[in-house]
């Protein structure tokens, strides 16, 4: 999620959370990470999400924040264990960065000589320690202008990419980045607000009754959440740029 103000992800979370071992089959753990200012909320576990309690407390605890990345895990790297669930922090230029990684990398062995290194065993965390030491390395001790960063992410991307499923994304609590290999979609939510139903469970909301008329908010998601509203899908290799709850390209 990445919006313009902060916002809870109540709603979202609830059909989001039953897809962890309910309505779909990734009950290998789950995550999700709140940017609030500087510091970072991070929640893991891994027990399926339908059964955590850690997730039914973000499920009642309307936590606020304009950048979240949540995941649900099906293990296809790395046993099912504490430190192989997504999404991963790290440090890079006096920032948090988080990240979230969807898919299965073949033969993906990157040379990983700086700081950055896995704590557990999945091509995921790998590949974020790669993002992460090939940025430093471009761009050194200096955050980069949006243009360059977003730049430098999509040639990374397009080249982990080569080695399997690549749906990602990654924020430093300012944009949030996306990247789809096969299958991504977003939604933007602003005024006029509406009822949007969820698809995995009996649960509807009316915006307008939560909102003002400035919020803007972007969801985005690998299968869309509701069954009412129109989702827009990524193209295959596509990265996008979201900062305060709008596509930049929109």
């Amino acid at each position: 999620m990445n919006c313009n103000v902060p916002t809870d992800i109540v709603f979202s979370f609830t059909g989001f959370a039953t897809r962890g071992g309910g309505t779909d089959h990734h009950a290998d753990g789950w995550g999700i990470a709140f940017f609030e200012g500087a510091g970072v909320r991070h929640f893991v576990d891994h027990e399926a999400a339908v059964k955590s309690p850690i997730a039914d407390l973000i499920r009642k605890y309307p936590i606020k924040s304009k950048n979240v990345i949540a995941h649900i895990r099906k293990a296809t790297q790395g046993r099912v264990s504490l430190e192989n669930c997504h999404p991963f922090v790290r440090e890079l230029w006096g920032r948090y960065f988080v990240f979230a990684h969807n898919g299965d990398l073949k033969n993906f062995v990157p040379e990983l000589n700086g700081p950055y290194q896995p704590v557990g065993t999945t091509d995921s965390e790998a590949a974020f320690c790669y993002i992460l030491q090939e940025l430093r390395r471009r761009f050194d001790d200096a955050l980069p202008m949006l243009p360059e960063l977003t730049a430098a992410i999509g040639e990374l991307c397009a080249e982990i990419a080569r080695h399997g499923t690549f749906n990602m994304m990654l924020s430093d609590g300012s944009a949030l980045f996306a990247h789809c290999s096969t299958s991504l979609h977003y939604i933007v939510r602003q005024h006029p607000f509406s009822e949007a139903v969820l698809s995995d469970e009996e649960v509807k909301v009316d915006f307008s009754e939560v909102t003002t008329p400035d919020d803007r908010v972007a969801i985005i998601v690998t299968e869309p959440l509701t069954t009412n509203e129109t989702w827009t899908s990524f193209g295959e290799g596509e990265l996008k740029v979201f900062i305060d709850g709008l596509p930049l390209d929109d």
